[in-house]
């Protein structure tokens, strides 16, 4: 066959390999290369400066409040966007009307852009116009500051995790729609019905739609940026600063690229590992199964 020359497969990808280099690995190898410099207002001019920006970063207070606030959104993504994707694909998967309903109202938030997501619940915590404080003088209770340092993190994630939560619906009923019937029909016979038909077949033939879930929204909650600096902007106080927010507000505010770099290796890394470790745990656990 002609696809056993390697030649022919080698031609195919070159075209992805070369966009890959391009658009990934030569900017990435930048980024590495910036993180070592000094190099302010994105002049011509950088200066080497060893490991100066990585004890900046360990240095920095703020990076403790993005780093500890990303965790916060990363775990909310597994647990709420990918956790409550699977809990709502289980549910819907028993309904037998209006199947079609429920698919289209999960999935609508995907598909409005995150811009006008993050508009939308910065009018809704407004002080003085916004719908929060509209209902509470309705019910005439006291007006009240919704994002204050305490809750601004919480209050912002909410747009972000409800938006993607029918993205990863869709994705668990996909995966649920190859499992052949045949063996719920078995699982039936032999007395296994309701909940313990999603706890013992269900989830466990998903394990890998699962682990790309959870790669999936890890690197998802890793690149939010658009809802949080639209809404908070990293405030108030930063308390509500995540590592994309900080990054940018150090490359183009703060005009020191250099250090910008350095923040974008961190992210990197903190990915690569929650990563590997999640999905060490889903093959941990479907070895044990």
């Amino acid at each position: 066959m002609i696809f056993q020359d390697k030649r022919y497969i080698v031609l195919f990808l070159a075209p992805t390999m070369l966009l890959l280099a391009i658009f990934l690995l030569y900017p990435l190898g930048q980024s590495v290369y910036y993180s070592f410099t000094d190099w302010y207002n994105f002049s011509n001019t950088k200066h080497f400066n060893g490991l100066a920006n990585y004890r900046q970063l360990i240095e920095d207070p703020v990076i403790g409040i993005a780093f500890k606030n990303t965790f916060i959104l990363v775990a909310g993504a597994i647990l709420l966007q990918a956790g409550g994707g699977l809990v709502l694909a289980l549910l819907t998967d028993s309904i037998k009307r209006g199947f079609k309903f429920f698919r289209t109202v999960f999935f609508f938030p995907i598909v409005i852009s995150g811009t006008a997501i993050g508009l939308m619940f910065s009018l809704i915590y407004n002080y003085d116009y916004g719908l929060l404080n509209a209902l509470m003088r309705a019910f005439g209770w006291g007006e009240q500051v919704w994002l204050t340092e305490k809750s601004a993190i919480y209050l912002v994630l909410i747009p972000i995790l409800w938006q993607y939560v029918g993205f990863y619906f869709v994705i668990f009923l996909t995966g649920m729609s190859k499992i052949p019937e045949e063996i719920y029909e078995s699982a039936t016979l032999d007395g296994i019905t309701g909940y313990r038909r999603s706890i013992y077949i269900t989830i466990p033939l998903l394990r890998d739609v699962i682990a790309s879930c959870l790669t999936l929204a890890t690197a998802g909650a890793l690149k939010v940026f658009d809802v949080v600096y639209i809404v908070t902007k990293g405030g108030p106080l930063n308390s509500s600063e995540l590592l994309s927010t900080y990054m940018y507000t150090k490359a183009f505010n703060g005009q020191n690229a250099g250090y910008a770099s350095t923040i974008v290796i961190a992210m990197m890394v903190l990915g690569i590992v929650i990563t590997v470790a999640l999905n060490r745990l889903v093959k941990k656990e479907a070895a044990g199964y």
